[in-house]
């Protein structure tokens, strides 16, 4: 790994099967050389994204929800100690999730810290209501990106979250100008119907992409249908507007969109930290491995490990 200073490392550099990869977490900047492919031996070792929940405690009981209901959340100097040692092993970004990570009570520190001690792209998925101007204020400075679940509109909206939808989008107009965010969107039968205001909304609000995450038989997930992946599907092939759409990694192949790094395997591409401490493929998996003193790479070597002999 190369990094450009600038009082603080902000160009990082990955090497990968897709070519060498240049990010620079202040505009957003992706960059990939793919004229000439770089041997395996000298491959990034980390993920290149991981997301870390800081807790299980939520304040909502949506009806999709996939995350354990209890009260454990991570130590702020153990998380410091994982962000350290993924910058320096190449990692890009780090993505705070839960539960709803704003309820985790260092949760700003962790942000600062992110930002001013690594040069790691600093992000959060939240259902948006815990925010307010004080804690957008706080974390204005300090985070490069938002992602804030969304799912369906109006009467949908508050079907699944128990929440108002009006309050939701006052809470997400205190994000526009400020803080740069995507819309997370789970999608099944009911929300599929809903997909095209909701764009409409996106957009209006200022949001930059738009993900969808095809509803999981886990936790209290069902298991999207095939006809509304289809119907997702014809809509994305059909979709004319400015947002950039992305889908949950487990089911990339289920949409036709552009991948820039097509041949980057998913352990390389991403991994996930849950509340207990396990590193594991992704979120929906129900094991992984136990993050001990010898590090979060140490845990990733051993994921890769056994990535490779499936592969």
């Amino acid at each position: 790994m190369q990094e450009v200073n600038s009082n603080k490392r902000l160009i990082k550099t990955r090497y990968g099967p897709d070519g060498i990869h240049l990010f620079d977490r202040n505009t957003g900047l992706n960059i990939l050389l793919d004229d000439e492919i770089p041997h395996s031996d000298i491959w990034t070792k980390s993920p290149r994204q991981v997301s870390i929940a800081l807790t299980n405690i939520c304040n909502l009981k949506c009806t999709h929800c996939y995350a354990p209901k209890s009260k454990v959340a991570l130590d702020k100097g153990i998380v410091k100690q994982w962000m350290k040692e993924l910058d320096l092993a190449g990692s890009f970004g780090i993505g705070f999730g839960g539960g709803e990570p704003t309820l985790h009570p260092d949760f700003y520190e962790l942000c600062q810290f992110g930002h001013n001690e690594t040069s790691l792209a600093m992000t959060f998925t939240t259902h948006g209501h815990t925010l307010n101007d004080s804690l957008v204020t706080l974390i204005e400075n300090y985070i490069d990106f938002t992602r804030i679940s969304m799912d369906g509109v109006g009467k949908t909206y508050e079907s699944i979250r128990g929440c108002s939808f009006e309050k939701f989008l006052e809470k997400i107009s205190l994000l526009k100008g400020r803080v740069n965010f995507g819309i997370n969107y789970v999608v099944n039968s009911q929300t599929i119907k809903d997909l095209e205001q909701a764009i409409q909304i996106a957009e209006s609000y200022g949001a930059s992409e738009f993900l969808f995450l095809p509803e999981e038989a886990v936790g209290l997930g069902n298991q999207v249908d095939t006809a509304t992946i289809e119907q997702l599907s014809t809509w994305v092939s059909e979709y004319k507007g400015n947002i950039r759409l992305s889908i949950s990694s487990v089911r990339k192949n289920s949409v036709n969109y552009l991948r820039a790094l097509d041949k980057e395997p998913e352990h390389l591409a991403y991994s996930h930290i849950d509340a207990n401490g396990y590193l594991k493929k992704t979120s929906f998996e129900p094991s992984g491995y136990e993050i001990t003193e010898s590090g979060v790479i140490n845990s990733y070597k051993k994921l890769c490990n056994a990535e490779e002999r499936i592969i």
